[in-house]
């Protein structure tokens, strides 16, 4: 088990091993995942980032929030795992200010296991929250699926090429280039992670049309819809917010209720 105190955690990471390693992959050269793995508790910090560690991961472990924001910008790394209860700013506040520019997976690991947390964690943007009694070997497994996913999204193609090979597609003040995976909205370049200029592809290219969670994530990572998967919702956000499209009423990228989402086709040129 990881439970919340030092000691315990040592006495789980120090066992694990012996049967975590089976089917362990090594990086044989290639270069390792990055985790930003933000815990003030030091004993802590230092057993879990070493467990992942040996499972070729490379582990920067910052003690508090202050410098947060700061390093992901300046060096994103490949998945943040995130404490709630932190000095100063706490994770939560941490994971919302996150979200504005970061879109790979947030992993919320906490000791606070209610439903009111975990509803939290996922309504501003957490990719997962796991709770601390979790074994690490599972929360090792939880990790490697979210990465998974994130690399199945980055490196398929969102879905066939338009129609007659079409690799541009003009909305008035929104132009989006396929071919060289650009966009720019009222003469300003938009800045995407791949997953969301994947996303805003596919929503243009189906502009007049519904589309469903399920079709989305079949598209862009190939995986169903779950009932419970919020990813498409928390992309959809954050690209309405860099249309100018209001969140309350969106006129530009619409939620079609109980159904999914909707790229107008005419809005674009009303502005």
């Amino acid at each position: 088990m990881m439970p919340d105190s030092a000691a315990g955690a040592r006495n789980a990471c120090a066992a694990l091993p012996c049967f975590v390693t089976i089917g362990a992959s090594k990086s044989g050269g290639v270069m390792k995942q990055r985790i930003v793995f933000v815990e003030d508790d030091g004993e802590l910090a230092e057993l879990i980032g070493g467990f992942l560690k040996s499972f070729e991961f490379e582990v920067e472990h910052l003690p508090d929030g202050s410098t947060v924001i700061e390093r992901v910008r300046q060096n994103p790394p490949d998945l943040v795992l995130l404490d709630v209860m932190l000095p100063g700013k706490d994770g939560l506040t941490l994971c919302r200010e996150l979200r504005t520019f970061y879109s790979e997976p947030i992993v919320i690991l906490t000791s606070l296991n209610s439903d009111m947390n975990q509803i939290l964690g996922f309504e501003i943007g957490a990719t997962d929250y796991v709770v601390k009694t979790t074994p690490p070997a599972v929360l090792l497994a939880r990790i490697r699926a979210h990465l998974r996913q994130t690399h199945t999204s980055t490196t398929a193609p969102a879905g066939p090429a338009p129609s007659g090979d079409r690799q541009a597609l003009n909305f008035g003040k929104l132009q989006i280039d396929a071919r060289n995976r650009t966009a720019t909205y009222d003469r300003e370049p938009l800045h995407l992670s791949t997953g969301d200029f994947d996303l805003l592809w596919e929503l243009a290219r189906h502009a007049g049309e519904i589309l469903s969670r399920d079709h989305l994530l079949k598209t862009l990572r190939g995986i169903e819809y779950d009932g419970m998967d919020r990813s498409i919702d928390v992309a959809i956000s954050r690209l309405r917010k860099k249309l100018d499209d209001d969140p309350n009423e969106p006129r530009k990228i619409k939620t079609i209720r109980h159904k999914g989402y909707l790229f107008a086709t005419d809005i674009w040129w009303q502005e």
